[in-house]
């Protein structure tokens, strides 16, 4: 009987044989199949006026607000998100969903230019005013579901699948039947029948905002967005009537992060940990106590003319009043006489203290900064006054607001918020001071949509690559 013994090779032989196996498979089979992680969900909310130091001093303002604290251990966070001109919310919020300055994007201010008053006083509510393309634009571009409660310039969003916009006319319960009309149809209805009537669209009282925050954990729930904006209102109206810091201010911060912590119970009922939470702010805010009435001294320059009932009959120069700010818009920009009368009035005036201005802005920096491209001056008040309504009477006056923004966004107290917790986003990482601009690019790139318009980049979060496939609601 003939025995037969194995052949012996070299090691180093047969691990080459064994990768060319190896390489040949996968020439034909192609790559590995690695997993891949699904996008997550990206929800943003605003809480209006919150100053970055009500949650990174939290302590030493007394205040117990467990969740925003969260933010700080888990994630990454900013010191002061330097904002856009005016530093006031229409402008902010639109710069956060597009990347780019109110020039660019088109929302210019809270309400419209309008100096005789045909428009009562209407806001910048309606999207087809924005001229890029938002979040909600990409993310529908990309097959993404998107839902909205209350963000600003959201009525009549041609992208936003389940829509509650902010809008109001009369401020009476009347209003309510237009947000009807204006919400995704069956929407409110749906939400109300379990949940209760819906806020007004003028009410920016706490008790609004934890309706609004029980709408949208409800829709969370039901929708399951991959994309979702939220706004909260009762911050910046609390800060306005008794200013920043206040005992009631702070007593409505804690509120709201209680109703922040029902729509993060939503989110992760809705998606496990498969979501991105990132909690923004719009502006600052500064205690304040006097106006500048700067028509005052327009009037008699005869800038302005008024009638009898002091309605504006005509202009030459208007002003365009955004808090702490106010654009000086001419009737006609050719008119170089009309230029050198305001250039000589705002210099006077501001060569005198007690009128609170702290500069005057020409147009090239105006407009180099993004803000008010129809103005050619930019009065920038110091903090502690803001702009007034006065027509007739003393030039400065006491204030009807103890608090304020609007300010030249230089001014360090109008830093506004940005936090943001999340899978593979480091913990406890302090990003520093960053660039408002820079919030809308970097969803997209979680999201993982385009916003080609953005004139900064992303910011660096991710303690691993960004995710590889799409957002999937079965994840």
């Amino acid at each position: 009987m003939t025995s037969h013994r194995l052949r012996t090779y070299p090691l180093g032989f047969c691990l080459a044989i064994l990768a060319g196996l190896f390489l040949s498979a996968a020439a034909f089979a192609g790559p590995p199949d690695f997993p891949q992680k699904p996008r997550p969900a990206v929800i943003l909310i605003s809480i209006d006026g919150l100053k970055p130091e009500y949650v990174l001093d939290a302590r030493a303002h007394g205040l117990k607000i467990k969740n925003l604290r969260d933010f700080l251990r888990d994630g990454a966070y900013s010191t002061g998100v330097h904002g856009v001109v005016p530093t006031v919310t229409y402008p902010s919020h639109t710069t956060m969903l597009t990347g780019v300055a109110p020039a660019t994007h088109g929302i210019y201010a809270n309400t419209t230019f309008d100096p005789f008053r045909k428009n009562y006083g209407g806001w910048y509510w309606y999207a087809e005013d924005i001229k890029v393309p938002t979040l909600w634009d990409a993310a529908a571009a990309a097959g993404l579901v998107t839902a909205n409660v209350h963000w600003p310039v959201g009525v009549a969003a041609p992208h936003i699948n389940w829509n509650l916009p902010q809008y109001w006319r009369a401020g009476t319960p009347d209003d309510r039947k237009l947000l009807r009309v204006l919400a995704t149809p069956g929407l409110l209805e749906l939400l109300e029948k379990d949940l209760g009537p819906y806020a007004d669209g003028i009410d920016e009282s706490i008790a609004g905002d934890e309706t609004r925050a029980k709408f949208a954990a409800r829709l969370i729930e039901l929708k399951r967005p991959a994309f979702a904006t939220v706004y909260l209102t009762a911050l910046d109206t609390e800060q306005h009537a008794s200013g920043p810091f206040s005992a009631q201010s702070i007593a409505t911060l804690e509120r709201i992060d209680a109703a922040l912590g029902l729509i993060l119970k939503s989110i992760k009922h809705a998606y496990g940990k498969n979501a991105v939470v990132c909690v923004v702010s719009d502006h600052g805010f500064v205690p304040t106590d006097k106006a500048l009435n700067l028509a005052v001294a327009f009037r008699s320059a005869g800038l302005i003319d008024f009638d009898e009932k002091d309605a504006v009959k005509s202009w030459k120069a208007m002003i365009r009043g955004a808090g702490g700010s106010a654009a000086i818009v001419l009737h006609d920009k050719s008119d170089a006489a009309t230029k050198t009368q305001v250039a000589t009035l705002l210099a006077t005036l501001a060569a005198d203290p007690a009128n609170g201005i702290d500069r005057v802005i020409n147009e090239d920096e105006l407009h180099a900064r993004g803000g008010f491209p129809d103005a050619t001056f930019l009065v920038a008040l110091r903090p502690g006054f803001v702009t007034g309504d006065g027509v007739s009477g003393n030039l400065v006056t006491a204030s009807t607001y103890k608090g304020m923004h609007g300010y030249w966004p230089d001014v360090a107290d109008m830093n506004s918020s940005f936090f943001l917790i999340g899978p593979d986003i480091r913990g406890g990482h302090s990003l520093g001071a960053i660039d408002m601009r820079s919030i809308a690019p970097t969803l997209a790139v979680i999201l993982g949509v385009s916003l080609p318009d953005a004139e900064v980049k992303s910011l660096q979060l991710f303690v691993l690559e960004p995710f590889a496939i799409p957002w999937n609601p079965g994840n």
